[in-house]
């Protein structure tokens, strides 16, 4: 893919979304907050798709829960053509549902267990009052679209596979014709070879019906070969974000670098020789991060570069995503690409 030039379609500004912590007993009182999205700022143009990676708990699939509004932001706005979705009310909101929606990482857990599968697709259309307009031709085009046989439309979900599965969620998500998908790990619980069939298919999807992807996922392997750009996210906070040809050729956060350092190459004597970056420790709680820069309790270059003075910056100063150029802003005090692949 090449990134795409052309009209924003979505823009996330400065959003927040903490969940409260309460004591226990019979009067809870708040005594605390998980930071799970802290100022996450993005925009997201029309074709395109922006992957949002991360390791478990860094707030990537809150991030994508509140693009959506299905969880309200505790601060900050996103807007979609324009249009703050965290202020609008819910008849307006959901005149907008048709065009936004998504597909979620556990294709059996979303659909209806009671349902057979071309009731599954039709229900959005049900809902819309859009089924009454060639509702069952809609139901079976969309099985073709993604590749089922339309014959099986009366089957129920535990009689597909875990693959097909996930391409029934796909065309239930396009049955409103939508502008915009959130792909939440969307083949993280796929086999390999069911991964790279589904990744096709998105692919092809794009391409044929001019949709956006937010590609949630904790694997870059996979994002590199659907997004157009990368945002990375950690500990609530992007910090770093660029085309996938600039993240995987010339990565300049340490936590990108130890991310790209991870993925195994095919060659043996070049994985061999390759450089390591590794992250020591475990991910500080969302709840009590650290001050200043929050990667810096498990920073390689925290630890073994910087000076004592650059270390109390590092601890002191929470650092800015500052574009270094040709579109590609890092949030480190002492960013420096590297070459890891």
């Amino acid at each position: 893919m090449t990134a795409v030039e052309t009209q924003t379609l979505l823009s996330v500004r400065n959003v927040v979304k903490h969940f409260p912590i309460r004591s226990k007993g019979l009067v809870r009182r708040q005594i605390g907050a998980v930071q799970a999205v802290s100022d996450v700022s993005f925009d997201l143009a029309e074709g395109e798709t922006l992957g949002l990676v991360g390791e478990s708990g860094c707030g990537k699939s809150t991030t994508a829960r509140v693009v959506l509004n299905l969880i309200p932001a505790t601060s900050g706005e996103v807007l979609y053509k324009g249009r703050d979705l965290t202020s609008l009310s819910r008849s307006d909101l959901r005149g907008l549902r048709r065009e936004l929606q998504i597909v979620f990482q556990d294709p059996y857990a979303s659909l209806d267990p009671r349902l057979p599968v071309n009731e599954i697709i039709a229900e959005p259309l049900r809902i819309h009052g859009l089924y009454s307009d060639g509702g069952r031709d809609k139901v079976r085009q969309l099985m073709q679209t993604v590749g089922l046989k339309p014959e099986h439309g009366n089957r129920y979900a535990h009689e597909f596979s875990g693959g097909q599965r996930q391409r029934i969620g796909i065309a239930r998500a396009l049955a409103l014709r939508p502008k915009l998908l959130v792909l939440d790990e969307p083949v993280s619980a796929l086999d390999v070879s069911i991964q790279a069939g589904v990744l096709n298919l998105l692919d092809e999807l794009q391409a044929e019906l001019g949709l956006s992807y937010l590609f949630v996922s904790h694997d870059l392997s996979v994002v590199r070969h659907i997004a157009d750009r990368i945002a990375v996210m950690y500990l609530g906070q992007i910090v770093e974000i660029g085309t996938a040809e600039q993240l995987f050729t010339a990565p300049a956060h340490p936590y990108t670098q130890a991310l790209i350092s991870a993925i195994p190459l095919p060659d043996p004597r070049k994985e061999r020789a390759r450089e390591r970056i590794t992250v020591v420790g475990d991910l500080p709680s969302p709840a009590n991060p650290p001050s200043g820069c929050r990667f810096r309790t498990r920073c390689p270059k925290f630890a073994n570069e910087l000076t004592t003075e650059q270390q109390s910056r590092c601890v002191e100063q929470p650092p800015e995503l500052t574009d270094r150029g040709d579109g590609h802003p890092v949030s480190c005090h002492y960013a420096e690409s590297r070459t890891l692949l």
